[in-house]
């Protein structure tokens, strides 16, 4: 997963005003922005909470709540960005978090 530049984009509302991009250099740190992402959105709706917790359910629920999310990745061999959907980043996710957890 290293050295694959890695462009997350994503929609949170209906509202095309709400589109933005993440850009990373690996599919690693990506899925580290996603959790991030996620972290952050915890902490300003629990405020009063010092140590906030969450599983992967969580985490799949949050990007299956946004209104778009999806990745470019980019390949080397064909010098060119290859898309993918919601599916693959929360496979991605998943395999990130397990290794992570090892």
């Amino acid at each position: 997963m290293a050295n694959r530049h890695t462009i997350i984009l994503m929609q949170t509302s209906q509202s095309r005003a709400t589109r933005t991009f993440m850009d990373y250099d690996s599919i690693s740190q990506a899925m580290d922005g996603i959790c991030g992402l996620y972290e952050r959105k915890l902490k300003d709706l629990n405020p009063a909470t010092g140590n906030i917790t969450y599983d992967i359910a969580d985490l799949y629920n949050f990007i299956d709540g946004l209104a778009d999310m999806s990745a470019l990745v980019y390949d080397h061999r064909i010098q060119a960005f290859l898309p993918n959907d919601r599916q693959w980043i929360k496979q991605k996710l998943f395999q990130h978090l397990k290794k992570l957890a090892h």
